[in-house]
Order: C-alpha cells, then structure tokens, then sequence
C-alpha cells in the first residue's frame, strides 16, 4: 500500500509558473501508473495528466496539452508537475493518484482507475 504526500501548491498570477511534488511512501514507486487530478468548488474532479511506472509515456488533458508537463524520477519516489502559462481557470485542489502495483505501461486517465489518492495541493491563480 502505498501513502501519496502532495506539495508545492501557492498562490501565484495569471501567466505565472508553479511545480507539482508528490512524494510515495510504503509501497514501490515503480509498480505505479501514477497521474494528476484536479478540482474546483462545486465541479466534478478532473483528470489532468497521467504518466506510465515507467515514466516514459506521458498524456494530458487538452486543457493543460503545451502549458503542463508531467514526469517522475523512481529513485526518489517522487512525481512532479510543472505548470506554466496558468491561467485563472486551473485554480483548484490538485491531487496526485497512484494505481497498482501494476507492471503494465497503460495510461489512466479516470479517477475511478486510481486505488490511492493524497490529499490534495490548493493552486490558486489570480487574475
């Protein structure tokens, strides 16, 4: 069973930059198929980006496609997200999900295929 930490969330401007941490622990990192949640008051969560155990595929939603970059480093047990050119519209609660163990490469992007969640990191940007 693996235990998800998320950090790095703020308060930042329209245009600006931020990056994602979410830090595994009691479980091996690699064994994952990890991805990026997000969610606004009164809206559905919403898929963000996934990225393969292995990290080599990743894959996003068009909202975030050129502007969010998704990766992971297995030795650290550690996955990122590096959001640039944020907009107003991506304030939310982000969260980092991990399903497995698996030692397939698929990519999930539905929030009902991840088995463990953290507890979330509140993005706010200002217009």
């Amino acid at each position: 069973q693996v235990q998800l930490v998320e950090s790095g969330g703020g308060l930042v401007q329209a245009g600006g930059s931020l990056r994602l941490s979410c830090v595994g622990s009691g479980g091996s990192f690699s064994i994952y198929a990890m991805g990026w949640f997000r969610q606004s008051p009164g809206k559905e969560r919403e898929f963000v980006a996934t990225i393969s155990r292995t990290g080599v595929t990743p894959y996003y939603a068009d909202s975030v496609k050129g502007r969010f970059t998704i990766s992971r480093d297995n030795a650290k047990s550690t996955m990122y997200l590096q959001m640039n050119s944020l907009r107003p519209e991506d304030t939310a609660v982000y969260y980092c999900g991990a399903r497995g163990p698996t030692y397939r490469s698929t990519l999930y992007s539905q929030e009902s295929d991840y088995n463990y969640w953290g507890q979330g990191t509140q993005v706010t940007v200002s217009s």
